[in-house]
């Protein structure tokens, strides 16, 4: 039996040119370590704290390739996912495909052009530390298309959608969407404790220029602490630190322009 849910994030990797310069990086940001697996696919890196995963460095096999974060969601079954995105206006980028016994993977994108991975385990069921300082807390897309967005993902993983108390649409925006929708999985209770995700709209405020996108959060332990690290390991700060009801968090860039997020959840009102 799969170790999550359908539809929850179950796994993130990251998409580099310099898996050493990432080892440094990362090694002293979180405090990972890390071991290389050999796949019929090529070698990828374990990104391992207090010997359990927590996520993977990835070689480009392209220099053309984004350096960027990927989150993958769980699925029980990788190609009836596959058809559920087509059906709901997503596109397959690469079908599913066993990735030796590890897992099935698959890379789609929502109708707002968001990529994201799908993960139907095997050998690897993903997370197995998650929610604690060093490890994954939080995903949500950023997209200029939310009712198409809100639609795609509600029809491939049947999510619950419920608006967020952090931001909202504002008043004379009757019958707009939210600004940020909270998704908790088919049959859990639709709030903020169940909540595994969720999308935010992006307004003015965002580059034109920048497409839509998932950002993935990494918990820490001193969100400004954090900053200060990777500032000096060559990161950073792409939005700086903010209180909010879910923790004090920010938005950085790695010492090779990846984009993530940190997040103190103890400072969580």
């Amino acid at each position: 039996m799969a170790a999550f849910a359908e539809g929850v994030p179950c796994w993130a990797d990251v998409l580099l040119s310099d898996l050493a310069a990432g080892r440094r990086f990362y090694g002293e940001l979180f405090g990972w370590t890390f071991q290389e697996i050999a796949t019929d696919y090529g070698t990828f890196t374990r990104a391992l704290l207090g010997g359990k995963d927590v996520a993977g460095l990835v070689p480009k096999p392209d220099g053309r390739m984004p350096t960027v974060w990927n989150i993958y969601f769980a699925a029980q079954d990788a190609a009836a996912t596959a058809v559920r995105i087509r059906e709901a206006g997503g596109r397959v980028i690469t079908p599913p495909v066993w990735i030796d016994e590890f897992c099935v993977m698959a890379t789609a994108a929502d109708p707002g052009g968001a990529v994201f991975g799908i993960w139907q385990a095997g050998s690897h069921p993903g997370f197995a530390r998650r929610g604690t300082p060093g490890s994954y807390g939080w995903t949500e897309v950023h997209t200029r298309q939310p009712r198409a967005v809100d639609a795609f993902y509600r029809a491939v993983f049947g999510y619950e959608m419920t608006p967020s108390t952090v931001r909202s649409a504002p008043p004379s925006a009757e019958g707009a969407p939210a600004d940020v929708v909270l998704w908790t999985p088919r049959g859990e209770p639709p709030d903020p404790r169940h909540a595994i995700g969720g999308r935010v709209v992006m307004g003015e405020e965002y580059p034109a220029v920048l497409p839509a996108h998932f950002l993935t959060y990494f918990v820490v332990a001193d969100c400004d602490q954090a900053l200060r690290t990777a500032h000096r390991l060559g990161g950073r700060v792409l939005k700086t630190a903010e209180d909010t009801p879910y923790g004090r968090f920010a938005v950085l860039a790695d010492n090779q322009g990846a984009a993530f997020a940190v997040i103190d959840t103890s400072t969580a009102g």
